[in-house]
């Protein structure tokens, strides 16, 4: 079962009325954004922008420092690591290690930081949103998942299909998410179809419907009970 803080009560759907006023709630609190506010990651997924080397190697960089970390902590050793990164050509990973104690990540942002030029330009060449996803997968500690979160943050709407997320659309479904759960075949039919009924309800992008009801889990705007 799904209780939900703002009716105060179980719910078996997220309907249009209740998607805006859990939108609303979140951005009273303040609590809108990811790496960017709820209006600008609409903006960017209706209209994708074309990003400069430099930003592309960026948006990279933040979604590897954000897995298993909250967005505060995340966005502060970001804003570190961007002020090492700008104005310089190439970077090495021992020397963000010194910012940030994870070698493996700082060697891979330091790859793409001195490859950007060409990952930003193979990324741009391609043609469809599956080509797209697929090389986001070949980049440096981008993996199945987080593929998605940066997929996103280019202007590409998709799912991330984070823990909360499958958690809160096997609830919905009626199913058990009390365990760990595994992307599989039921779970992902859960997830699609959760924001295929509230994406033809709202007309708004599956991205940001994803990054509202994410933000609502993770701040217990959504709590899951037996």
């Amino acid at each position: 079962m799904v209780f939900c803080a703002l009716t105060n009560s179980v719910i078996c759907k997220i309907d249009k009325s209740l998607f805006e006023k859990i939108e609303a709630e979140i951005t009273c609190l303040g609590q809108n954004s990811d790496k960017d506010d709820f209006e600008t990651i609409k903006k960017n997924l209706i209209n994708p922008p074309v990003l400069s080397d430099d930003e592309f190697a960026f948006e990279a960089t933040y979604v590897i420092l954000a897995g298993g970390f909250s967005q505060k902590t995340a966005k502060k050793i970001f804003g570190e690591i961007c002020a090492v990164l700008q104005n310089r050509e190439n970077v090495s990973g021992n020397e963000l290690f010194e910012i940030f104690k994870n070698a493996n990540k700082t060697n891979a942002i330091a790859k793409i930081w001195n490859n950007r030029k060409t990952y930003r330009d193979k990324f741009y060449a391609l043609k469809t949103d599956d080509e797209k996803l697929a090389f986001l997968e070949t980049l440096p500690h981008i993996g199945k998942i987080t593929k998605n979160h940066i997929a996103r943050n280019l202007g590409i709407s998709v799912v991330k299909y984070d823990i909360w997320i499958m958690r809160l659309a096997t609830a919905l479904a009626g199913g058990d998410c009390s365990g760990k759960l595994t992307l599989d075949e039921n779970v992902k039919s859960a997830c699609d179809k959760m924001f295929s009924d509230l994406q033809k309800e709202t007309k708004l992008p599956v991205g940001l419907l994803d990054a509202v009801l994410w933000k609502a889990c993770q701040i217990g705007l959504f709590t899951f009970k037996e």
